[in-house]
């Protein structure tokens, strides 16, 4: 299965990685502000330019020598990029000129061995365009003038270089993966798990509350089966959300939560559960998203007697009861104590998603339900069930044919819910249940 080529957007803070990148995608989809640094962790996405579909990965801006330990951190961030990276395009400051950093950078690039293009940006007006023959001086070939701001220039031309010999078509690999996004408050943990799956240093961890800005897909293969592991910034209440670079990485979160198909909720165990993670928890089910409940840092929980664990799942009960169908693992980043369990969890919730329950079987349950338990009488009328089908998985779908809608009460509608469980499982899942009256042409 031949897989994309991987382009890689490096250079200094500052000199327009994410517009460019912005620029090929058409979106805003990579967070650009005026602060150096503001791409930290290394981001991909798929572009296509001329029928030819490549990966691109947007790296936070180098600074070599620079001891700052973000920047540090941004400096690994790009190199471990430009290692996966088939290409390399170097986004210099054409307004600026030669900075002392980019030969700094341009002599990194070249023990890469890798094919680099350097791409002369903020370019915006023709007299702007004699800025490029300054950056002959770094030695890695013909630069490329463009403006990634306004488009013109030559950033079709840069494409056209980049993707010479790239092939015309790329055969897509079977979407045959389970994607998990690890959700919750910054701070709770979820740079540390992700790191930890997948043993290497994917995205940045630090001190700094919510230092993971953007969301990072990274792609892992456990016991034979693929997940792409999502990681996302932490989001916070929306009262203490600032317009901006925050503003951006908490949409991208809860994006993110719409985009997966299992979301893994992340609290901190010595903390407990806080009303920010309610919230979390309920845009998990309103997006109709598996949901598993990993509590993090359970390796600092000390005195552990038999029952610890039981009295966090009983204060998650009453915390949380709209979860209470949700697996919950006791885990630790740090000394990976039951971490496979995600991906094994995962896997068993995704199957529940995915259910689908015979229409005979169906409608056998619902008849000894409401048996069990028939609905009372509102203004002398009753609620009489006729007939009920599954219409949708993710998340399991019921429609529920009545003679009435609205003698359906939402409490007589959660004991469905809960009986429904009982007989299929459905763990890790929200359940949907709407209710049609049935047609004139049935009635009579």
């Amino acid at each position: 299965m031949e897989r994309k080529p991987i382009v890689a957007i490096v250079g200094r803070p500052n000199v327009g990685k994410s517009t460019f990148v912005n620029r090929l995608l058409g979106s805003r989809n990579s967070i650009v502000d005026d602060l150096p640094g503001v791409t930290r962790d290394r981001i991909y996405f798929d572009v296509e330019w001329q029928n030819k579909q490549f990966t691109v990965i947007d790296t936070g801006g180098i600074i070599p020598g620079d001891e700052d330990e973000i920047m540090v951190s941004i400096f690994d961030q790009a190199r471990i990029a430009t290692e996966e990276a088939d290409k390399i395009i170097f986004i210099v400051d054409g307004k600026e000129g030669v900075n002392p950093v980019d030969y700094d950078i341009a002599n990194i690039l070249r023990q890469s061995k890798k094919p680099v293009t350097i791409a002369v940006n903020k370019l915006d007006n023709p007299q702007s365009l004699m800025m490029v023959n300054d950056f002959y001086s770094l030695a890695l070939g013909d630069p490329v003038g463009i403006s990634a701001l306004h488009g013109s220039g030559g950033v079709g031309d840069l494409l056209d270089i980049i993707t010479a010999d790239f092939p015309d078509e790329v055969v897509e690999e079977e979407e045959n993966v389970i994607k998990i996004a690890i959700v919750g408050r910054p701070n709770a943990g979820k740079s540390s798990i992700v790191n930890s799956l997948l043993n290497e240093n994917r995205v940045i961890v630090s001190d700094v509350s919510g230092t993971t800005r953007d969301s990072i897909d990274s792609r892992i293969t456990y016991k034979d089966k693929e997940f792409v592991i999502i990681d996302t910034a932490g989001i916070r209440k929306k009262s203490k959300v600032e317009y901006g670079v925050e503003k951006f990485a908490v949409d991208r979160a809860i994006r993110s939560i719409r985009d997966c198909n299992v979301a893994l909720l992340v609290l901190d165990a010595k903390e407990g559960i806080s009303d920010q993670d309610k919230k979390i928890a309920s845009m998990i089910l309103e997006a109709g998203k598996g949901i598993i409940i990993a509590v993090n840092k359970w390796d600092l929980i000390e005195d552990k007697k038999a029952n610890t664990i039981n009295q966090f799942d009983n204060n998650l009960s009453n915390e949380i009861p709209f979860l209470e169908f949700a697996p919950k693992i006791y885990i630790s980043a740090l000394t990976r104590q039951r971490l496979p369990q995600i991906f094994e969890k995962a896997q068993e919730v995704w199957e529940q998603c995915t259910k689908r329950v015979s229409t005979g079987l169906l409608n056998k349950v619902m008849k000894e339900l409401y048996a069990l338990n028939p609905p009372a009488s509102v203004k002398g009328k009753r609620l009489k069930i006729m007939y009920t089908t599954q219409s949708n998985i993710c998340p399991p779908t019921f429609v529920i044919f009545a003679n009435n809608a609205d003698l359906m009460k939402d409490h007589y509608k959660r004991y469905i819910e809960n009986k429904l469980r009982e007989a299929f499982g459905f763990f890790g899942t929200p359940i949907r249940i709407a209710v049609r009256e049935r047609s004139e042409k049935d009635k009579k």
